[in-house]
Parts: structure tokens; C-alpha cells; sequence
């Protein structure tokens, strides 16, 4: 059975709503993964998980893994309907912190002056968990959160899927500085988590020429995803975090960019990701 992505937001850093991001949409980071099951398993909580808690059919359960708790990949929550709903258990996953637990740090936005309603006054059932080291089940998945580079506590994730793999790392920067063909995998942050992994989404925040007054701000060049997604000999390569100034023409270009980088490495030429757009998991080495 082939799995299924569905992108339902992809810019980075905040919402850009307007005629320049048309085509590609303005909402902040969020992926749906259709599970065997029908639980849905939700990769982010930007803007996007708006629209697509509207689409779901009253779940009696659900999964959130957050990658990191930056405002663009959790400003969501508070409009996700299913935490409005006294039947509804939503599951929070997301990195663990050694100063401050998973609810206390998402607490902050659900509280005064930032919002009117209490976390303990949400009608769902609200359960916690901090991502364990190791491989975990979920809803039959097989889910691998590592820490990957990028400023505060931050997670990829590997999904093995039924008839495919799904690797999620929407920030990140995988070398500082310097090219990826001078350093051996081990020295490449989230190699291990995207090693052939039929589809990567991946940051691509920064064109080359902007990179070099950028380094260390935790996001990868078009040249850093396409490398990085070459080294880990992935079927297919998503460009995901679209930067907010960056309009449906500018993506554009960095998508061709993409693809004269990716010349030659076999697979199926890179794509931009787009609000609506759905990802055959295991078709993605046809």
C-alpha cells in the first residue's frame, strides 16, 4: 500500500499571505501523513494545521510531532479544532528540554497576554510526551526523532511507513560554513535520520548568494538541501521552508536551481512543496 504526505503549509518564519505566494501558500510548516490506521499523524503545528483540523472528520485520537517549539511551528495549536472537542485526545510530541517540560514551554502561548484561554481550560484531553532517544511505534509506523542542527532544542524525524519512508527535517542547517563533499557523514548533522530515505523534506530557506552572511542561523541554501539530499542517496527531495519574502516566482527559480544541482544523482528531480500538494511515500524512486 503506498503511504501519503499532504502538505498544508510550507513557508518558514511567518505567515506571507498575498497575490506574491499564491501558488505555493503562505501558511507556516505543517504535513499530514495519511496512517494505515486513519489516525492522523500531523509533523508540525504552523499555520497550515488550521486548515486541516477543519478537514478532519471528529478523530476520537491524533498525534502532533513538533520539531522544534519556534513560533512558525507551533502558532497553530491554538486554532486546531480538534482541542476544542471534550472527545478528542490530541498527543503532543516534541524534543525534551532539561529545563522546562513539553506542556510548561506550550503553555506560554496558551495564556495571557498572548492568548485568552488557558492551557488547562482547552475541552480536549491534552497528553504530553517528550520524543525518546530511540525508535518508537506510532499508529503502525516506526518513528526515529535525532537532534539536528538548528538554534534551541530541535528534532528531524524518520517515518518507515507501509511500502515507504518519509524523512522530516524542515530546519536545519547540516554543515556550518563549509561544503558538505569535505566532510565524511559523520560529520554532517541528521545524515543517519535522511540515509535513503525515499522522500526528504528539507529546509531551503536561503539561495547561495544569501547563505554567506547567514551562517549559523540554523537554515540550509538550496545548495546545502540538494547536497545533503544527495549524500544520504534519497529517492526524492521536498524543499520545504520557503522564506516569507520569497515569492511564487522566486521559488520558482530556486526549484530549477534545485534540479541543475541535483543532475545526475538518479531518483525524481527535485520539487518545491506547495499548500495541497500530496507525496506518494513509496512511489518516489519510479
Amino acid at each position: 500500500m503506498t503511504s501519503v504526505a499532504r502538505v498544508w503549509g510550507c513557508r518558514g518564519s511567518l505567515p506571507t499571505p498575498g497575490e506574491r505566494t499564491v501558488r505555493y501558500g503562505g501558511n507556516t510548516s505543517c504535513v499530514e501523513v495519511c496512517t494505515g490506521n486513519g489516525v492522523p499523524v500531523i509533523l508540525d503545528a504552523g499555520t497550515g494545521i488550521k486548515r486541516l483540523g477543519d478537514s478532519l472528520d471528529h478523530p476520537a485520537r491524533l498525534h502532533v510531532l513538533l520539531t522544534h517549539l519556534h513560533l512558525d511551528h507551533v502558532e497553530g495549536l491554538r486554532f486546531f479544532e480538534p482541542l476544542w472537542r471534550e472527545d478528542a485526545e490530541v498527543n503532543i510530541w516534541g524534543p525534551p528540554s532539561p529545563v522546562h517540560s513539553l506542556r510548561d514551554r506550550i503553555a506560554r502561548s496558551f495564556s495571557p497576554p498572548l492568548f485568552p484561554v488557558d492551557l488547562a481550560d482547552i475541552p480536549a484531553k491534552v497528553v504530553f510526551h517528550d520524543v525518546p532517544a530511540e525508535p518508537f511505534e506510532l499508529e503502525g509506523m516506526r518513528v526515529q526523532a535525532v537532534p539536528v542542527s538548528h538554534p534551541g532544542a530541535t528534532v528531524g524525524y524518520r517515518l518507515e511507513l507501509d511500502g515507504g519512508s518519509l524523512a522530516f527535517i524542515p530546519d536545519h542547517e547540516p554543515v556550518l560554513g563549509v561544503e558538505l563533499d569535505t566532510l565524511s557523514s559523520d560529520w554532517i548533522s541528521g545524515h543517519a535520520l535522511a540515509d535513503g530515505v525515499d522522500v526528504l523534506v528539507h529546509d531551503c530557506q536561503w539561495s547561495e548568494d544569501e547563505y554567506p552572511e547567514r551562517v549559523g542561523w540554523g537554515h540550509s541554501s538550496v545548495a546545502h538541501a540538494v547536497g545533503f539530499a544527495r549524500r544520504a542517496e534519497v529517492g526524492r527531495l521536498v524543499l520545504f521552508h520557503h522564506d516569507p519574502d520569497r515569492s511564487d516566482d522566486e521559488v520558482d527559480r530556486m526549484a530549477a536551481r534545485a534540479n541543475e544541482l541535483w543532475n545526475g544523482a538518479g531518483g525524481v528531480a527535485p520539487v518545491a512543496a506547495c499548500e495541497g500538494m500530496t507525496i506518494d511515500v513509496g512511489s518516489s524512486r519510479d
